[in-house]
Parts: structure tokens; sequence; C-alpha cells
């Protein structure tokens, strides 16, 4: 089937493009639960099940511990940073201001 989209107006397109997010949206579920319905066969045709087979997974999540802070805020030193993650906005602002990375770091 091929649609002729120079002829559609603006309302027609943007019903056409929904449409087309719906469906894909509806493939991309049925490919996950074909794909979730194969590896469930594999494990428990191993006789093992979803549950003991994360809690022996080599690639499950590990929790990090806290990391020290790094960087102390010098107008407020109740705020700090410890490098990792998005940096906080008094951090960007002391930079922007002509601050060096060094100047910040907690001695």
């Amino acid at each position: 089937m091929v649609i002729d989209i120079s002829k559609l107006n603006e309302t027609q397109l943007t019903s056409l493009m929904s449409r087309i997010q719906a469906r894909l949206g509806e493939l991309q579920l049925q490919k996950v639960a074909r794909v979730r319905d194969k590896v469930m066969a594999m494990i428990t045709s191993e006789g093992l099940d979803y549950g003991e087979l994360m809690e022996h997974a080599s690639f499950a999540r590990k929790k990090r511990g806290k990391v020290k802070p790094k960087y102390r805020n010098p107008k407020n030193p109740g705020e700090t940073w410890s490098g990792r993650g998005r940096q906080p906005r008094w951090f960007a602002a002391a930079i922007k201001a002509g601050k060096k990375e060094s100047n910040l770091l907690i001695k």
C-alpha cells in the first residue's frame, strides 16, 4: 500500500503520524512479548525460574556505595558535590564566573 502524502494537509498528516506511532508501539509490544516468551521457555527448559536466574546473574545491578564529596560551594559550604552525575548549578555558575575546579576542591 502506497500513500501519496504530498496531497495530505497538516491535519491529515498529523493523524497519519499518530496512527503510525500507535502501530509502531503495538508492534514493539508484540516483539517484546515474543522475545520474553522465548526467553522464559529457554529458562524453564533448563529447569530454572526467572527469579533464580536473576539472583545469580553477573549482570544484575549492584548497589554503589556513597561517594565522599569532592567539591564545596564557597558561598554556601553546606552544598557539596561528589563530581559524579550532573553538575550542580552552583558549580556550573562558579566555573562560568571564572573559578577553576581546583579552587572548589574540598581540602
